[in-house]
């Protein structure tokens, strides 16, 4: 059976802490691993990769193959690399925020989006009101992942309702538990020296937030009825904690059963123990406490072990316990309530025929969860996975082999990013418009599109290299934005003179699509609260008014705009809305306009061109519209077919003229955005398919501005990162405008950022 689940899935990766590191996950890791080792057999392969929380590691056993520095970002990529290029079948993700390095445990992203092979990633938190970042992490987990797999029900609405992932990305496997027998309570008290004492045991790394100290406070009330009630701490201090604190925690409680007189009724076993003596303890117990303080703890591996082992469990209400002890298989008590916690427990200890029925039920149910069973739904589910892409849209098949190599021969021959020219290009105020030659031309001033496309090009650099250096600027042009914007008509105004004089009230409906773009990009890639604040509330004013523009390039900046936003906030249905009905206002000009010889959406092609078929790509992949989908990717195809040279290089269509139906394209006033633009449509659409063909296109686009060209002849100004302006009839021009300029920087950020993936 499992053979054909599994069929020529041979090698498993495992990614998270593995014992003898010393907490819950590593637990729970070194226990899936082993079942799931149990259920291949002898002759299949699992790998362990740990992580490691300090420089030294830990003396790990032959299963860990690979170890992860958890700050070092590098070490995620190369594992990455070798998980790929040992062609394994599958890898499993154990998520907890804070075993990652990076903001919010980010780093683990690197390794997870260079995969290419199906990914199940086990959620150990699912956070109800997470923070921007920790949204955006989770949203990346289920980006990457064939599947997200949570132990409880209630984590499962959590990720539909919240985070807007699809519950067909989401499935059910319960904790695992070990297959041990029912039997008696009492029975290894000898073994721990507490022969003839009513036990009442409290398990896990001890740390504030257990709530030890509210269940302390109850003892005195239960000792009152039970003399020989005993309370049984089981657990060393977090090591985190330890570490940072001392084991403040613990002592603060030991000062508490001095002060009620409990010292011979509260005993502290202060150790780590394996899973076989952890059962024998929880068999000692008549009763199992748990009186956690936080409610939003989605799992508990402590409460799964202690129903699997047959215990009678009094526990707060967080959201696991409220799941598995329902239905009579356990006690719940209110948060901080000592009181509850003591007339509950003395209830039980006095009525021993419900406590036995309470026992039965709990072991009863948790037969569903052990081990063997959960590492069979692990592998059924890989079984299902296998051959599967998220995209389901597209039929090509990405080549596994080449793709990598393919990024890592492309990073080989760019130039690194140079900002020194954009760097020019800007003052107090935002980026001038235009150079002559390299030098900024003060008579035009600024507009928002330019100061659109630097936000672009420098919050795509942060994501990329995370250099807060380029804050300053960052700020300046979406200070620019937010200036321009009127909050009454909810339009951009566009052109300034360089006295800082508005030159029109209201701006082209182009201009104001290129901002939204731009507030898109910025909510996506940057972190800092006040930068996603203003970017935010900039983005849902403008957005208001989109859907009466006429303009099909603002209806497509608008889309990749709302495409980057709800990568971060997917569950916003007013702008999915928006997306939708943008995309299908460009799609409706494709159905009046499109012949088999004439893929386009107007009777010319002229600048930008591009952006459209991107839209519709993205579009129709996000709502799942294949026919949308279809058409962009066959306007694409056109697009590049018709701005190709018959020598293989890049020739975009020209100002000169554009290219009109019927008509021969313009051979010069080639810009560089139309070159930007394809690339980056080309790239986005290698990101859904990994077909390596746009992979090749886009970097045919980006080798136009390197001298790949009608003249032969650079754009690109290795000297500064600027940009010339063009390609005309008398030869390459001179000038390196912002346009130009952030054209050639978005497009090589953009293809490093493939190169990195």
């Amino acid at each position: 059976m499992i053979d054909k689940i599994i069929d020529g899935q041979k090698k498993i990766g495992v990614v998270g802490n593995y014992l003898p590191r010393r907490c819950g996950l590593a637990t729970f890791t070194t226990d899936v691993s082993k079942a799931i080792r149990s259920e291949l057999g002898e002759d299949k392969k699992l790998i362990n990769i740990a992580m490691n929380d300090r420089e030294e590691g830990y003396d790990y056993p032959s299963e860990v193959k690979l170890t992860i520095q958890e700050d070092d970002r590098e070490e995620y990529i190369e594992v990455a690399h070798y998980l790929n290029e040992n062609e394994y079948g599958a890898v499993i993700i154990q998520h907890e925020y804070g075993i990652y390095g990076g903001e919010d445990g980010e780093y683990i992203i690197e390794l997870m989006k260079r995969l290419e092979m199906p990914v199940l990633t086990n959620l150990h938190t699912v956070l109800e009101n997470p923070s921007l970042g920790q949204r955006k992490v989770m949203n990346d987990l289920a980006k990457y992942s064939e599947k997200l797999l949570v132990m409880s029900k209630k984590a499962f609405d959590i990720l539909m309702r919240v985070y807007g992932i699809p519950k067909e990305v989401v499935a059910f496997v319960p904790h695992g538990i070990p297959d041990t027998a029912y039997e008696e309570q009492g029975i290894y008290n000898d073994a721990i020296g507490l022969e003839g004492k009513e036990i009442i045991l409290t398990f896990g790394l001890l740390g504030p937030g257990k709530g030890l100290e509210v269940m302390i406070e109850a003892m005195p009330a239960i000792v009152k009825k039970n003399p020989n009630a005993v309370y049984l701490i089981l657990g060393k201090t977090h090591p985190h904690i330890l570490k940072k604190t001392g084991d403040v925690y613990r002592e603060k409680l030991k000062e508490q059963i001095r002060s009620l007189n409990l010292e011979k009724n509260v005993v502290f076993h202060n150790k780590f123990v394996d899973l076989d003596i952890l059962v024998k303890y929880i068999k000692t117990s008549t009763i199992y406490s748990i009186p956690y303080l936080n409610r939003e703890q989605i799992t508990s591996g402590t409460l799964a072990y202690a129903l699997g082992s047959g215990a009678a469990v009094v526990s707060t209400p967080f959201w696991h316990a409220e799941e598995l002890l329902a239905e009579g298989r356990g006690v719940l008590v209110p948060f901080r309530d000592s009181e509850s916690l003591a007339r509950e427990i003395n209830m039980l200890l006095a009525d021993s025929e419900r406590r036995q029925n309470m026992r039965r039920k709990a072991y009863d149910y948790a037969r569903s969860m052990i081990w063997p069973k959960v590492a069979k739904s692990h592998l059924k589910i890989i079984g299902e996975c296998k051959g599967k892409k998220k995209i389901n849209i597209s039929s090509k098949k990405k080549n596994k082999r080449e793709d990598g190599a393919g990024s890592r021969k492309i990073l080989n021959k760019l130039p690194e990013i140079d900002l020194s020219h954009l760097k020019i290009l800007t003052d107090d105020t935002g980026i001038l418009q235009h150079a002559k030659y390299t030098i900024p031309d003060l008579t035009h001033g600024y507009c928002v599109d330019d100061n659109a496309r630097a936000l672009i090009a420098t919050s795509m650099y942060y994501n990329l290299r995370e250099n807060r250096d380029i804050y300053p600027f960052i700020q300046k042009y979406l200070a620019f934005l937010n200036y321009s914007f009127d909050e009454k008509t909810k339009r951009f105004a566009n052109f300034m003179s360089y006295d800082r004089r508005w030159q029109e009230n209201i701006g082209s409906q182009d201009s104001h699509g290129r901002a939204l773009w731009a507030l898109g990009v910025t909510y996506k890639n940057i972190r800092d609260e006040s930068i996603r604040a203003i970017a935010m509330d900039l983005f849902t004013s403008a957005l208001s008014v989109v859907t009466d523009f006429t303009s099909p390039r603002a209806w497509a900046f608008t889309v990749l705009g709302l495409s980057a936003y709800l990568e971060v906030n997917p569950e916003d249905t007013g702008k999915k809305e928006i997306k939708r009905i943008l995309a299908e206002k460009i799609h409706s000009l494709y159905r009046n306009t499109a012949t088999n010889d004439w893929v386009w959406c107007e009777e010319s092609a002229t600048y930008s061109n591009g952006i459209l078929p991107h839209a519709l790509i993205l579009a129709g992949e996000y709502i799942n519209d294949k026919e949308m989908y279809n058409t962009g990717i066959q306007s694409l195809k056109w697009l590049l077919k018709i701005q190709t040279a018959p020598e293989g290089h890049l020739s975009v269509i020209g100002n000169e003229g554009w290219f009109n139906r019927d008509k021969e394209k313009a051979a010069f006033g080639q810009q560089p955005v139309e070159a930007m633009c394809l690339l980056n449509a080309c790239l986005d659409v290698y990101r859904i398919t990994r077909d390596r063909w746009w992979l090749n296109e886009g970097n045919k686009c980006m080798a136009w501005f390197f001298g790949e060209n009608d003249l032969n002849t650079p754009l690109y100004n290795y000297d500064d990162g600027g940009c010339r302006d063009g390609l005309d009839s008398h030869g390459v021009s001179k000038n390196q405008g912002a346009e130009s300029t952030l054209a050639g920087l978005i497009s090589l950020i953009n293809i490093h950022g493939i190169a990195a993936e």
